[in-house]
């Protein structure tokens, strides 16, 4: 998590990959979202964009029992990988009452 001075809320990033189970993705994204109001998700390629997706999708009903929903605001990113630099999709997850 990070945070600083100027934000002082502490933002989550899961970085997912192709091979990301999305339901342990989806575990760790609605855990946080129960102690925080926002998380980040961040994922290169398309199959690690279908598993961040799915993620979020299987969140919204792992928190309906404490009375959740989540909005999640798509944008592109650029993330270091190695040497190179690649573009990617960041969701912005924020949760909201039900």
């Amino acid at each position: 998590m990070t945070g600083n001075a100027t934000n002082p809320n502490p933002v989550s990033v899961l970085k997912v990959s192709a091979k990301s189970n999305p339901n342990a993705v989806a575990g760790a994204l609605a855990a946080i979202l129960r102690e925080h109001e926002h998380a980040e998700i961040q994922a290169v390629g398309a199959g690690a964009i279908n598993q961040a997706v799915k993620a979020v999708a299987i969140a919204r009903s792992y928190l309906k029992a404490n009375e959740i929903d989540l909005v999640c605001i798509p944008a592109f990113v650029n993330l270091a990988i190695g040497e190179q630099e690649r573009t990617g999709i960041s969701l912005a997850v924020e949760r909201r009452t039900a």
